[in-house]
């Protein structure tokens, strides 16, 4: 019963330790579905692609929460297993054996209740976020409220392709600001990052740009081409960004 008891346990502070560090992930600016994603990667040892691994790597504060978590995650793995071992191979009776699966069976029912319900993620991310601000100096801050990501505005990143539109053309020349569409920044091979690039940066094949704006406009930017229908589409964007704003901007008026 004891090593029930255990098993339940620990798998219940690991369920904890990866939500913990899944919104630690995300106050580095991560998406929760890749934060989520990453700290049971590393909590299970189960590892990273290429371009996963580069985004811990290349930040200071993501790399510590990962580097503890599979710290962690080695003993807690172990840990299960040695539980899980006592509990059905020790005991001597089918009685206790029985006892001890109604354990783990119940057990493991409630921390699965657990991670999937909204009610338990929203007061548990509410504590977590307390604890963060008091006893760590990791800079808690929501990207996600701070972008407006809701209401159909995302941030997405592209390769930018020889005959896209984008390509070759400076933030000057393609006037995406008219569409509602910002870049944030640009990474170039073999260069350093480009963040918050001005008017007369150019595009160049190969760049990965991240965007942020509508998505619906990130859609139409992303598959336009080199041809004439391009512009079209620009302008058709811009009509409606322009009469968005004048929109917002009469609704102010009348609520004043």
């Amino acid at each position: 019963m004891i090593a029930a008891i255990t098993l339940f346990l620990v798998v219940a502070l690991s369920a904890l330790i990866t939500k913990i560090a899944t919104i630690a992930l995300t106050y580095t600016g991560l998406s929760t579905q890749s934060a989520r994603f990453q700290a049971r990667s590393a909590y299970t040892g189960a590892g990273f692609t290429t371009s996963e691994s580069e985004k811990i790597m290349n930040h200071p504060v993501r790399r510590k929460i990962i580097f503890n978590l599979m710290l962690i995650g080695n003993a807690g793995i172990v840990t299960v297993m040695s539980s899980l071992i006592l509990t059905f191979v020790l005991p001597d009776t089918l009685s206790s054996k029985l006892y001890g699966l109604g354990i783990v069976v119940v057990g493991l029912s409630l921390i699965y209740w657990a991670i999937k319900s909204k009610w338990v993620d929203r007061g548990l991310s509410k504590l977590i976020d307390r604890m963060l601000k008091k006893y760590t100096d990791l800079e808690i801050q929501d990207y996600a409220a701070v972008l407006h990501l809701k209401d159909d505005y995302k941030i997405s990143e592209k390769r930018i392709g020889e005959n896209d539109w984008l390509a070759n053309k400076t933030l000057k020349d393609l006037e995406l600001r008219k569409e509602g569409i910002t870049i944030l920044g640009i990474d170039r091979d073999n260069e350093d990052y480009f963040g918050s690039p001005m008017g007369d940066f150019k595009l160049l094949p190969n760049d990965v740009v991240t965007v942020y704006g509508k998505a619906e406009g990130i859609h139409s930017i992303y598959a336009r081409k080199k041809d004439f229908t391009a512009e079209m589409q620009h302008n058709i964007y811009v009509q409606k960004e322009t009469k968005r704003k004048e929109e917002q901007q009469q609704s102010k008026l009348e609520d004043q």
